[in-house]
Order: C-alpha cells, then structure tokens, then sequence
C-alpha cells in the first residue's frame, strides 16, 4: 500500500512540476505586444516576478517543453508543427507533424521527441539532433583539405572508447580517398587527469608534423602516464626542447580552448561524438560511416 501511495504522489508531483516548467516558459515567450497593459515584472502579495525574455513565434502554442538542462525549447504550434529553440530564443529549426497531434514530450536532454495523436489514438517517437557547426580551423586532419566530406571526432586521450574508434575512422578515410576528410578535436575531460596534457603534447607534435604518429603513440598506450609524453617524443625524433616548449604555448592551450567551445556549442558531453558533415553519427561501424558518407556524397551530386 505505501508503495502504490508513493508512486501515485511522485506522478502527481512530476506532472505538476511539467505544467509549472511550462507555465514559466510560456508566459517568458508569448509576445507582450498583445498584452502591453501588463507590466514586465512586479510584487503582488508574497510574489515577485521579472520577465527574463521575450520570443516572437512562428504560430501560435498550444504546448511548450524544456529539456532537462535547459539548453532546448520544443514548442508545439497550431501550424502543425514542432518549433524548437535554444533556452535564449535561437531558432535551429521545425519539425512538421500530423494536424492531430495535439501533445508533446521530450525525453531529459531533447535527443527524442513523443507525439501524441488524438485523432489516430497513436504515440510516435522521433529522434532529434542538431546540426552541428563545427570549423576546420588549424586542426589536424587526415585526407583531402577540400574532401567534400568532413568527418569531426570529439576525442580525448585518456578515453578506452576513443582508443578504440580511433583505427575505424582512419580506416574510413583510407576508404574513401579524395572524398572524405577526417578532423580532430581535443575534448579532454575533467575527470581524465592527463587527458589535457596529452592534448597539449600531440599538438606540440604538430608543430613538427607529427601529430598523427604522436596520436597513435598515445593511443597504443594502455594507461596514460606522463613519462610518457617525452618518451613518445624521443621516439619520433622531436626536438624536445621545441617540444617542452610548444606543449605550453599560448597557441597550443588556445586550441585546446577553441575546440571545447565547439564542442559545447554542438552540445557534446561526452567523447567519442562523431559528426559527418554536422550530422551526428550514432552507428560506429564501418556500414554506419558510409552510409552516412554516402548520403552526403548523393546530396552534393543532386545540386
């Protein structure tokens, strides 16, 4: 019995904790143009309140949901459509859905998208991700410098899984010669210890053109030790004094910077995150890289 009680008190208090997240956001993005008698913030009572933003919309709402760390806005329109934003109004685009829809939900992060059909009595779910914009820059990459395709890994050094797709996406490179072009971002994580300074040493391997090989050193490494960064060094005939030198400057550390903004902007969280062409891969197999090349390559022989 207290279980059932339980149970019953958690739902009723996750769906009032939906109807006050979406009450929030609605009343933060309906335009106040309408409403120009009504004051943009105030104290009535024991409430305070301020309005934080303003969004002008594509269609009028009928339902709004957030996902859970606040950086998506999924917004179901009477056009038949679903409108998601960034949390600061950015529009990444519309997801059209059938006229019966009359509900949504996301799943914590926004990776999936529930419909509900009243008018068919059906439940679809879809899975979303956004396009990513991901730059070249000055990264090491592998392949033609002009490939029409542009494979991004998200990597760090002191992560087993990226050891380990490490060799698949070389593979795939050397599969598709002139077509595809393999570029690489540092994405050290927190919780590796020497994952930054492993980054920082295969770019001051760069400075010398071995970036690759001094990937590959550390990558065969069963654990990351920083005796190691020498080592490797020595092994490829790096001037080591150039090389002490680079793992610490300035343009080494802004690299490194550069890619984890990236990164954070194409809401990656996690290494490896792979995307082709922006799109974010989810088979990591080599059947998953061409399918995915394939596509890409089929949309530029259509334009």
């Amino acid at each position: 019995m207290r279980e059932v009680i339980a149970k019953y008190i958690i739902e009723v208090y996750m769906k009032f904790s939906i109807f006050a997240v979406s009450l929030t956001f609605l009343v933060a993005i309906c335009p106040l143009s309408a409403h120009a008698d009504i004051p943009e913030g105030g104290i009535n009572n024991k409430i305070e309140w301020n309005t934080l933003q303003t969004w002008s919309l594509p269609a009028p709402p009928v339902q709004i949901v957030h996902s859970l760390d606040g950086k998506k806005v999924f917004i179901l329109g009477e056009d038949a459509k679903v409108h998601v934003f960034s949390a600061y109004g950015d529009f990444f685009g519309s997801i059209p859905v059938d006229k019966g829809v009359t509900s949504i939900d996301i799943e914590p992060y926004g990776g999936t998208l529930y419909l509900v059909d009243k008018s068919t009595n059906s439940f679809k779910a879809l899975s979303v991700d956004k396009i990513a914009e991901v730059t070249t820059g000055t990264s090491p990459f592998l392949g033609s410098a002009d490939a029409p395709v542009v494979i991004t890994l998200f990597t760090d050094f002191q992560c087993p899984y990226c050891s380990k797709v490490a060799p698949l996406t070389e593979e795939v490179v050397k599969n598709n010669p002139g077509t595809v072009k393999l570029v690489l971002k540092n994405l050290p994580l927190r919780n590796h210890k020497y994952a930054e300074p492993a980054a920082r040493a295969a770019l001051a391997a760069k400075e010398q053109g071995k970036f690759w090989e001094y990937h590959d050193s550390l990558f065969a490494r069963e654990r990351l030790n920083p005796a190691d960064f020498d080592t490797i060094a020595k092994e490829l005939g790096l001037d080591i004094a150039k090389f002490k030198k680079d793992m610490k400057s300035d343009k080494v550390k802004k690299q490194i910077f550069d890619d984890i903004e990236q990164a954070e902007a194409a809401g990656v969280s996690g290494t490896p995150t792979i995307y082709i062409n922006g799109r974010k891969l989810k088979k990591r197999s080599l059947e998953g890289f061409q399918d995915m090349i394939d596509e890409e390559l089929a949309k530029g022989n259509s334009q």
